[in-house]
């Protein structure tokens, strides 16, 4: 039925079309009674009534449809972990909810803090200590807001050290070896180590490793790199080991200048890695369409998560458009499986492999999460005191946002948030409620 025209009575054959514009009063109480005396027929014959139409709701998906056309710029950095918003896209989901979305790439994460700050974008795959990091002045204006609506992915990240300077004396994930080795290239040289953003995921994994491995933060340089290009800083002797994301750890080994010595999911079994991070003109005024970019990106997770498509989504990412690398190098470590370089040998992953949904476990935005990053800004003197980080975490992780998407789409919701945690690497615990006695026990390292 259109805009234009209607079909007059209920019976089988009939074709008289009325102009919509021309049907009077009595024409249309003539139509309904017809449909209301048919269905009456059907329901005593014993069959079902015939129901009305429902209103239409939703699109030719079948599922919500944004509020507006208004573009919506999502940001993105060239690692394995932006699968889940670049194959929201490339699978047309999107779209499918009626969003009009462009997915950019960006240069660095500064640049993603500032586009995200000016309005430039309105969301990014970001990472997780972002926000924090930007609030407490560690890396930007202190005061500034940025809003975690939920985690995009555990785990996948990777400290590699140059082949040139460790291999041999570094083995896998033998922290004993690594401050003799450290020292012994302290004699010849400044040892240069580099992560991607003060605060962030990257920077809070390579501290935490010198930390456990007796490494003095205060005897390295510490350079930030942006992702893309960590590989090509190595080979020309910029740093002599770095923190980053996938695949530019499995990069530096396939072309034989670095080693995998650890993977994060080794430091931390499941940690949080990056967020869809979003500015607070986008959360305050399109709330709604901000729930249908996360139920988007939410179908996607649970696609990349699927093993039979990894292989599509490793060609996919690896395009020039997005990660611009080899295909075979994300896909093998999106699988878990890690040739680790300088005759270290293979590693596989299984239940800790980058993972994306998990069925729920990893879309949650813990505020726990939240007081372990701020906790360790304080540890490693990046600020003088303790702030409050319960506050912070309720500011900056958007209340309830998350839960209403996941209750929508009948994904489970976890129930430990704020629940205490150990960390893999040294067996740490850390209880969110109280990080000033965390603090006391580890001390400060500034």
């Amino acid at each position: 039925m259109n805009g234009s025209t209607q079909r007059d009575g209920g019976f089988e054959g009939e074709s008289r079309v009325i102009p919509a514009n021309r049907m009077g009063r009595r024409e249309f109480l003539k139509l309904l009674a017809a449909a209301t005396v048919g269905s009456a027929f059907l329901a005593a014959c014993g069959q079902p009534a015939v129901p009305a139409p429902p209103a239409p709701a939703s699109g030719l998906s079948g599922k919500p449809q944004a509020s507006s056309s208004e573009l919506i710029k999502l940001g993105f950095i060239a690692l394995t972990d932006c699968a889940s918003l670049v194959m929201t896209d490339e699978l047309g989901l999107f779209k499918e909810y009626g969003l009009n979305v462009e997915v950019v790439k960006q240069a660095s994460w500064a640049g993603t803090r500032d586009n995200l700050l000016t309005g430039e974008i309105q969301g990014a795959h970001c990472l997780f200590g972002m926000p924090f990091s930007v609030y407490t002045g560690v890396g930007g204006q202190a005061g500034k807001e940025l809003y975690i609506a939920m985690t995009m992915n555990n785990n996948g990240q990777a400290i590699t050290l140059a082949s040139d300077q460790f291999g041999g004396k570094v083995g896998f994930k033998d922290l004993r070896q690594v401050k003799g080795a450290v020292d012994m290239l302290k004699a010849k040289k400044e040892v240069t180590f580099a992560m991607t953003f003060p605060g962030g995921t990257h920077d809070m994994w390579l501290r935490y490793w010198m930390a456990a491995a007796g490494v003095d933060q205060k005897t390295v340089k510490i350079i930030t790199v942006p992702p893309p290009q960590m590989v090509a800083n190595m080979k020309v002797g910029n740093m002599d080991g770095y923190c980053v994301g996938e695949p530019w750890g499995g990069v530096a080994v396939k072309e034989g200048i670095g080693f995998t010595h650890i993977t994060t999911q080794d430091i931390w079994k499941n940690h949080p890695e990056k967020a869809l991070v979003v500015n607070p003109e986008f959360a305050g005024k399109r709330r709604d369409d901000l729930k249908l970019v996360m139920r988007a990106m939410l179908e996607a997770s649970k696609f990349i998560d699927d093993p039979k498509n990894k292989a599509q989504v490793a060609g996919v990412i690896g395009k020039s458009a997005y990660v611009n690398a080899s295909a075979d190098v994300i896909d093998a470590r999106l699988a878990g499986k890690y040739d680790l370089g300088s005759n270290l040998g293979q590693q596989e992953y299984t239940d800790d492999t980058m993972l994306f949904h998990n069925n729920g476990l990893v879309n949650f935005p813990r505020s726990s999460y939240a007081a372990w990053f701020m906790t360790q800004y304080a540890r490693f003197g990046y600020i003088k005191s303790l702030p409050d980080v319960k506050a912070i975490a309720n500011k900056l992780i958007i209340p309830g946002l998350y839960q209403e998407v996941a209750r929508e789409m009948s994904i489970p919701i976890p129930d430990d948030d704020m629940a205490p945690f150990t960390i893999s690497l040294d067996g740490a615990k850390f209880d969110p409620a109280d990080p000033a006695g965390y603090l006391k026990q580890y001390g400060g390292i500034a």
